[in-house]
Parts: structure tokens; sequence; C-alpha cells
């Protein structure tokens, strides 16, 4: 269901969807990708898996996709500085002690950005976006190698944004685990010649984000 928070003057109205049990020890709060909401196939199974595993998932849309929402109109993303301090914003709607942020591939990188910042229990990016398509030159981890926070990369091995060979040379902070989902692309989705489904690898990849949020417990 949608709820909207007490929110400061001025400050954004942030719509929150949310699923599981709100007195877990930690809850889980996902951003969509560049392209589409927090309503997908992918970020609906990922909620609906994970809250069956214990945890309170919340969802939540940056303002320009919900305003995508409210008028069908197309809109690009809004500039980095506008989506970190909506990130910062819904931190602060909950307690950071207890909270791991993440999402979607963009979702996921501005979550990485204010991660530290925030002091937030632990960061959950599903396919990262190391680097444009086709650009593999114009890399997006130099903050990834000094991160502090606890966190899981959830990756298809053929990604574009970001392969297995590919990843693996990058310089990336010991606080990072790397969950690889066989033959997955951007959404993890195998091809059908892998052998692999992808039930299966969402199944896997909700297996190991659960598992990570169970050692950050411990």
């Amino acid at each position: 269901m949608g709820i909207e928070p007490d929110l400061a003057p001025g400050a954004l109205a942030v719509d929150y969807l949310c699923e599981g049990p709100a007195e877990g020890p930690l809850t889980l709060v996902l951003a969509h990708g560049a392209g589409a909401g927090m309503d997908t196939p992918f970020m609906t199974a990922m909620a609906a898996g994970l809250a069956d595993r214990g945890l309170q998932v919340v969802r939540f849309e940056f303002p320009y996709m919900a305003a995508r929402r409210a008028d069908g109109r197309r809109r690009p993303p809004s500039p980095q500085g506008q989506l970190l301090a909506v990130w910062r914003q819904v931190i602060g709607d909950f307690a950071p002690e207890r909270l791991v942020i993440g999402g979607k591939s963009l979702g996921g990188r501005m979550a990485s950005m204010v991660a530290d910042e925030m002091a937030v229990r632990g960061l959950v990016c599903l396919g990262y976006p190391f680097h444009p398509p086709g650009k593999p030159e114009k890399l997006r981890t130099a903050h990834l190698a000094e991160i502090a926070t606890p966190a899981l990369i959830v990756q298809g091995t053929r990604d574009p944004f970001g392969t297995e060979a590919e990843v693996a040379s990058y310089d990336l902070s010991p606080q990072i685990r790397l969950a690889w989902m066989a033959d997955g692309d951007h959404d993890l989705a195998p091809r059908k010649a892998s052998g692999c489904t992808k039930a299966q690898n969402w199944d896997a990849a909700i297996e190991a984000v659960a598992g990570f949020t169970e050692k950050l417990l411990g």
C-alpha cells in the first residue's frame, strides 16, 4: 500500500510501497532503474520474494518517475544532485541503523553514493551500472573503491553495464560482495540456450540478498 510520511515544509512528498513485516530487525528500501518504475515485474518479484523471507521491503519512486506515472510523459532521470537529495530524505524517514538501501541500476547507484554519509546498515545493488553499455571506459566506480558500508552487488555475468570479466579488473572496496547470476543480462535474465531460467536467477538473487541481510544481523 502507499503511505505518505510526515515531511518537513517544502520537502518532496514520497509515496512508499511496503511489503513484509514492519516489526522485522531490518528494512530494505529499494529505488527503481532509470527508465521504469517501482512496479516492474523485476522489482515486484524482488520485493515479494524478500518479504516472504521476513524482510520489510519498501519501494519508492524518484519524482521524475512519479510525474511520468501521473501524466504518462516519459522523462529522463533528474540531475544526480536531485536524486541524491531524494535518497537522503527517504533515509531520514526511517531509522538508518536498521536500514539497508539500494535498488535497480540507477536506484542502486544513487544509494551507493549516500550510504556512507547516511550511516545505513547495508547496501544492495541489483544490476549495478558500472559503465554505460558499449562504453567500458566511462567507469562509475571511483566511490566504490572506498565505500565502508557493507554492500552486495547482484549482477548478471553478461550484463552490458558490467560483465563478470570486466568487473574482475575493477578496484572495489573489500566491503563489497558480488553475487553473479549465470548468463544474466541487466535484469539478471539468461538466454534460453544457457540452460538457466529467469525464475531461477531471480530466486538466486533473492536468496543472495536474504543471506546478505542475515549476515548483517549476525
